[in-house]
């Protein structure tokens, strides 16, 4: 997640920068190292790496066809190392394949929406304007968000604010939801804000923030099927590492966070029976956790990019090929 910038181009606040680098110099310094920035967004991380080792490959996906070209843009100065495939991170496998890339270095994910996203007004990710209700990565395909609240089941409305969103009011909101459609589509963003805002108990509306904050989380994760493509596309990056290669994922929400430390945990574990006293090497952990828990932000970096209050970073080493 990077913080845009006003003007033509991004300001350069990638989140947790120094850290990220920290952790990915060791395998970006060797000659032909390839690194792959799965969410490469306004491109303020895979900038830093590239200047930072003069012989390094990038590979940078995003789905956002915006946020490529602004990446683009910033990396113009290493153009001739750098190739943007627009798509979900969960291609990583097909965009390896066609750049005919068996193994790689390091894989970066910085998940979660970009500030550039937030602020574009005709996104919709916002709940703080009133946009129109899209809520799309990709704006070139796939359902909005209007789509969600206007066509969804109540049932279905429900199971996703409360898988997603976490909220305790789910179905009062779903229910709200229904009764304003019945007279007329739900297109604003504003509009759904207040409809939260009024569906929730009034005590509840005096703390944590917006209401509507975790019914927009909710929605954006559905429209763009976020955690679906984290569970694919975290294995397929494990696969593609070389033993030695890194992975180092930045979540902003704990539903990413479990599902990253539910993957990192697994694979740093021995698979074969706590009593055996020989472990096979086909059951030996293929892992080695390089963070001890979930790192964040502090207070420093919170005060001048106050979207890094809620990052946290998990990071592994690839340790042995699969048996």
């Amino acid at each position: 997640m990077t913080t845009a910038g006003s003007g033509n181009g991004p300001a350069h606040l990638p989140v947790l920068l120094d850290r990220v680098l920290e952790l990915l110099d060791p395998v970006s310094a060797a000659p032909g190292a390839v690194v792959v920035d799965a969410t490469i967004g306004l491109g303020g991380h895979s900038a830093a790496l590239l200047a930072r080792h003069p012989q390094l490959r990038l590979i940078g996906i995003d789905r956002d066809p915006a946020a490529l070209e602004r990446s683009q843009a910033r990396l113009a100065a290493h153009r001739d190392r750098v190739q943007l495939i627009h798509g979900v991170y969960d291609t990583l496998p097909e965009v390896l394949a066609a750049a005919g890339i068996e193994r790689v270095d390091g894989v970066l994910f910085d998940l979660g929406v970009s500030s550039m996203q937030l602020d574009v007004d005709d996104r919709g990710f916002s709940y703080s304007r009133d946009t129109a209700l899209d809520m799309r990565m990709d704006t070139t395909t796939g359902r909005t968000a209007a789509d969600v609240v206007n066509d969804y089941p109540v049932a279905e409305l429900v199971r996703v604010l409360s898988e997603y969103g976490e909220e305790r009011f789910a179905r009062r909101i779903a229910k709200a939801i229904d009764r304003e459609r019945a007279v007329a589509p739900l297109t604003s963003s504003a509009r759904l804000a207040e409809l939260v805002r009024d569906a929730v108990p009034a005590a509840t509306r005096r703390t944590g923030g917006h209401p509507a904050k975790r019914t927009f989380q909710a929605l954006r994760i559905e429209v763009n099927d976020e955690l679906g493509a984290l569970e694919r596309a975290l294995p397929a990056a494990v696969t593609a590492l070389r033993v030695g290669g890194r992975l180092v994922v930045l979540a902003y929400q704990s539903l990413e966070d479990r599902i990253v430390k539910r993957t990192f945990v697994a694979g740093a574990t021995t698979t074969a029976p706590p009593d055996l006293p020989v472990v096979p090497a086909s059951d030996l952990p293929q892992l080695r956790l390089l963070t001890r828990g979930a790192e964040q932000a502090d207070e420093q970096e919170i005060a001048s990019n106050p979207r890094a209050a809620s990052v946290r970073l998990r990071a592994i080493e690839r340790i042995r090929q699969a048996a």
